[in-house]
């Protein structure tokens, strides 16, 4: 297996675990916390967890994007490309700021020291990572199709 299939695979399965993970969210799950409450100033950094509605929303996103990254739809590759380069653009763009402490921009009222500590550690640089793979994933097609 190359190394771009390989950071395909990657992309989608975390992009597939995250799309589960918030779905549980949706269904009022804390997973992996003790309780709502905690798992709003851990998650989000804010008093409030969101809603059902949001949760199943990026659940959705995130299963859409898993989809464009593994490349599909087949018959439509330009929209597969484009879809995963915007998958890596936008998870960029998150962990930069999540990096830097700006999370608060991108999400405003993310600004517990809990949640901020935990974004710079882990959070932001899962989305980079993520990013990484994707973009690596989609140079191969971006290849294949010239």
């Amino acid at each position: 297996m190359n190394i771009e299939r390989a950071a395909g695979r990657v992309s989608v399965t975390a992009l597939t675990a995250l799309s589960g993970v918030h779905v549980a969210w949706g269904l009022g799950s804390p997973w992996p916390l003790p309780d709502r409450k905690t798992f709003s100033d851990v998650v989000v950094g804010r008093p409030e967890a969101p809603g059902p509605v949001a949760c199943f929303a990026v659940a959705g996103a995130l299963g859409t994007v898993a989809l464009l990254v593994a490349g599909r739809p087949r018959r439509h590759p330009a929209l597969s490309r484009l879809g995963a380069a915007g998958v890596a653009a936008v998870l960029g763009v998150r962990g930069a700021a999540g990096l830097s402490g700006r999370t608060d921009l991108l999400s405003p009222g993310s600004v517990s020291p809990r949640f901020r500590r935990l974004d710079r550690l882990a959070y932001s640089p899962l989305c980079l990572a993520i990013a990484a793979t994707t973009a690596v994933a989609t140079t191969r097609r971006s290849r294949w199709a010239t």
